[in-house]
């Protein structure tokens, strides 16, 4: 029967992997995978987790499973790390977590919820987002649709964004970016979450927060602002949850799915849902990358050297975003690439075409998404002046 299976293209990241991997050329130069890079090029381990890691290996007395909403104490140290230590919402016992197997496999556990306890309603993506969104949605059957967010001319539509909200039918869902945009790295300010808080609520929307980058914008409490003020004004809201990136361990796949509800007891009813739904698809979760999290969070030392370490992947990145402007001034591009310096995360929408990213891999090998997404941690202030004379050679 398998002779009637066709073949599909494959993931246009993992196939970059493998050409970037096949390039020879000793200057090339990796911008797609969105993974953080340190200055020599590598995803580094962090030195707060080799410390938990050890301590684990010591200490770890089961290999047995950990529930299908995971370790409690992973539970309450990322509740309190998205919410905050002080939050309302905690404090009234509103919020339910449910450790998943990466950011991903929330964000399934989210879509698989949606279908099976809201039937009928749609979610709204914004135009871009995360190619895997659309899959995860789709996957799941639950119907699709998108609202405005970048414009034509590379700038946050925030006036086609709210314009399209005022259209969306109440109980709909919307996926809301908290953070460290994916792909375009513009992000809302203050002034605008409040007003998207003001139509969702006015409008009876659902909310689901995609929370990946705590930690790579603005800091951990400042990327957290969006979703502390849903969480807080709302009655219901949905938020997945990543530990890859601020924690750096992409492979462990540690996530969680945190589901907000009007009260203690509407909690407990969507919280046994959540089981259900996890036992479904997974059963249980993983558990090495949950322990290392815990670990971390619930040592005070060991949490004041994670902070900095993710202070300084997050300067890191500014850093880079800044001087890459600067390399760009020799041609005469200083302007048009500026708005790259006020992005935030590891992504930005360069504003390249496919055309001109064909040529800088096929030229230059410098290699990123066709659609013009490049992975700003890619970069090292080694080959700044290598990717910016080769931007203006295929821009110009």
């Amino acid at each position: 029967m398998f002779e009637q299976i066709e073949r599909v293209p494959g993931d246009a990241i993992l196939g970059l992997i493998d050409a970037f991997k096949k390039d020879t050329n000793p200057n090339k130069v990796d911008l797609g995978v969105g993974v953080y890079r340190d200055a020599s090029g590598n995803t580094p381990v962090l030195e707060s987790v080799k410390i938990a890691e050890e301590r684990l290996l010591s200490s770890e007395t089961t290999k047995s499973y950990i529930g299908s909403h995971g370790d409690p104490a992973y539970g309450s140290a990322v509740l309190s790390l998205v919410l905050g230590e002080t939050s309302p919402v905690l404090e009234a016992n509103r919020a339910s977590l449910t450790q998943s197997p990466g950011g991903t496999g929330a964000l399934r556990l989210a879509a698989d919820f949606i279908k099976a306890n809201l039937p009928g309603k749609a979610i709204w993506l914004s135009a871009p987002t995360w190619p895997n969104h659309l899959g995860i949605f789709d996957a799941a059957g639950v119907e699709r649709k998108s609202y405005p967010y970048v414009s034509a001319d590379n700038t946050l539509d925030f006036d086609g964004m709210v314009e399209t909200f005022e259209t969306i039918p109440e109980g709909d869902i919307v996926l809301l970016h908290a953070c460290c945009h994916n792909p375009s790295g513009f992000d809302l300010s203050k002034a605008q979450w409040q007003q998207v808080l003001e139509i969702i609520s006015r409008r009876n929307l659902l909310p689901l927060i995609d929370f990946a980058y705590q930690g790579f914008g603005d800091g951990l409490d400042d990327d957290a602002y969006g979703v502390r003020l849903l969480a807080e004004s709302l009655d219901e809201v949905i938020i997945t949850s990543s530990c890859s990136k601020n924690f750096g361990i992409y492979r462990e796949r540690t996530g969680a799915l945190i589901l907000i509800a009007k009260d203690q007891e509407q909690m407990e009813n969507v919280r046994s849902q959540a089981a259900i739904t996890a036992r479904e698809n997974y059963s249980n979760p993983p558990a090495h990358g949950g322990a290392i999290v815990s670990t971390i969070l619930n040592d005070n030392a060991l949490r004041v050297q994670w902070l900095g370490e993710v202070d300084e992947m997050r300067q890191r990145i500014n850093s880079l975003r800044r001087n890459f402007v600067k390399a760009m001034a020799p041609y005469g591009l200083e302007e048009r690439f500026r708005f790259i310096e006020q992005q935030r995360g590891m992504f930005s929408f360069t504003g390249l075409t496919p055309e001109q990213v064909d040529r800088l891999r096929d030229e230059f090998s410098i290699y990123m998404v066709r659609s013009g997404r490049a992975n700003v941690a890619g970069l090292s202030h080694d080959v700044l002046d290598y990717v910016a004379k080769a931007i203006a050679t295929v821009v110009k």
